[in-house]
C-alpha cells in the first residue's frame, strides 16, 4: 500500500528533474548561461588630462597596481572622505607608494577643470592625480569603467553629482581586479595594496 502511494511522488519527482535538465540544457544551448555567469569588463581605452596637463591614458596604468576612485571637486562628503582614506593608505605604503597608481577622475567635467584638480588634490597625497577631460572623454571613461553618474539639480540653481562609489582596483596589466575596501586599518590595506606590486 505505502509503495503505491509513493509512486506518483516518484513519478513527479522524475518529471520535476528532467524538467531542470532540460531548461539547463536549453540556456546553455542558446548561450543564456554563460551570458548570466560571465563577468562585465571593466576597464578600456581613455584619454583624460591630469592636474598637470599632462596626457593620462590606459597604457599609463601598465607596469604598477592602479586604484581609481570617481568623484567630484564639489561633492560634500563622500569624495574628500575617500580621497583621505586613500591619501592614508598611501601614507602606510612609504616608499612603495611611489610603485602604485592613484587616479581620482572627475565625474563633473563642467567644473573640474585641470587647476581645479589641483587645487583641490593639494589637500591630499601627493601621488594622487586627478583625471579630467571633455565631456565626450570623460563618458567614455564612466562606461568603460560602469560608472553610475547623473547630474542633480539644486533649489538654488546649482547641482550636485550622484555617482558610483566604489574605488577600482586593477592589477600591473590594468585589468580590474576587485573593489577596493578601504574599511580597514590603512596598514591593512596598504599591505593588501602591496601584494600586487
Amino acid at each position: 500500500m505505502d509503495r503505491i502511494a509513493a509512486r506518483p511522488l516518484v513519478i513527479f519527482a522524475a518529471f520535476a528533474g528532467s524538467l531542470v535538465v532540460g531548461l539547463v540544457i536549453m540556456l546553455w544551448a542558446l548561450g543564456g548561461l554563460r551570458t548570466v555567469t560571465a563577468p562585465a569588463a571593466i576597464g578600456g581605452p581613455f584619454q583624460l588630462t591630469n592636474q598637470a596637463g599632462q596626457a593620462v591614458t590606459e597604457a599609463s596604468l601598465k607596469g604598477k597596481p592602479t586604484i581609481i576612485f570617481f568623484g567630484f571637486t564639489h561633492c560634500p562628503d563622500v569624495c574628500p572622505t575617500s580621497l583621505f582614506e586613500i591619501s592614508e593608505v598611501l601614507k602606510a605604503m612609504g616608499k612603495d607608494a611611489d610603485r602604485v597608481n592613484a587616479y581620482f577622475v572627475s565625474v563633473d567635467p563642467e567644473r573640474d577643470t585641470a587647476a581645479a584638480m589641483k587645487d583641490y588634490l593639494s589637500s591630499f597625497d601627493p601621488h594622487l592625480q586627478g583625471l579630467t577631460g571633455d565631456p565626450a572623454d570623460v563618458a567614455k571613461v564612466l562606461s568603460a569603467y560602469r560608472v553610475y553618474s547623473k547630474k542633480v539639480p539644486l533649489k538654488d540653481g546649482d547641482y550636485t553629482m550622484d555617482h558610483t562609489a566604489l574605488i577600482y582596483l586593477m592589477d600591473r596589466d590594468g585589468h580590474f581586479v576587485s573593489p577596493f575596501n578601504l574599511k580597514r586599518t590603512p596598514e591593512e590595506a596598504a599591505t593588501d595594496l602591496k601584494r600586487y606590486l
